[in-house]
């Protein structure tokens, strides 16, 4: 299954050689960064400015009746706002910003699980992290789980995706109900292989 770069020496994508569908996720990452920038939630000054130019509002999709999937936080605004659809749980795949501070005032459980977005083999002790803390919260009556990283394209796709998988999802049928909900999500091979690992593994 090749679903993401043509892989060069050393399981790297080839510097010359870049799949169709690789290029695609790139632009929909790059779609997702401009949207950013045009709201204001990235822009030059000091922390406090530029905090108070991340209102952009909340990017939620719910690929089930209990778990979404999405992009940054950022603010206290937009923490109330994911409070108020019913988000008892988050993870957070952001290298980038922790939730806690600004879920806690809203009784969220946060689970900061931090990686790049590099398009490098993530450990299966991530996946391990995120799947253990969103089994115990699916267990709780009435819960609710976001999973989100900064634009919700690959991290949290990626997160979900081995959610889903430990809940009896083939991966497949993972990736097309993700990309159906969520067209902006992209599912990078090496992304893709690092979760059949990890799931490999759990079996």
């Amino acid at each position: 299954m090749n679903r993401g770069y043509d892989v060069g020496k050393g399981g790297r994508p080839s510097a010359l050689s870049i799949s169709p569908r690789l290029e695609s996720g790139r632009k929909k990452l790059l779609d997702a960064v401009l949207d950013a920038v045009a709201a204001g939630m990235f822009s030059p000054g000091n922390p406090t400015e530029r905090a108070g130019r991340r209102r952009m509002g909340m990017d939620i999709t719910w690929v089930t009746d209990r778990i979404a999937v999405g992009g940054g936080i950022w603010t206290a605004e937009n923490m109330a706002v994911v409070s108020r659809t019913g988000v008892t749980h988050i993870i957070d795949m952001q290298i980038e910003f922790d939730d806690t501070p600004l879920a806690e005032k809203h009784g969220i459980a946060v689970c900061w699980n931090p990686i790049d977005d590099d398009f490098e083999p993530k450990p299966a002790a991530v996946f391990d992290r995120g799947v253990e803390f969103a089994l115990s919260a699916l267990e709780e009556n009435g819960s609710k789980l976001y999973v989100h990283c900064a634009a919700g394209v690959h991290r949290a796709p990626m997160m979900t995706l081995a959610i889903l998988g430990v809940m009896g999802w083939t991966v497949e049928s993972g990736i097309k109900l993700i990309e159906a909900r969520r067209p902006v999500a992209d599912f990078a091979e090496v992304y893709v292989r690092s979760v059949e690992d990890f799931l490999q593994g759990r079996r």
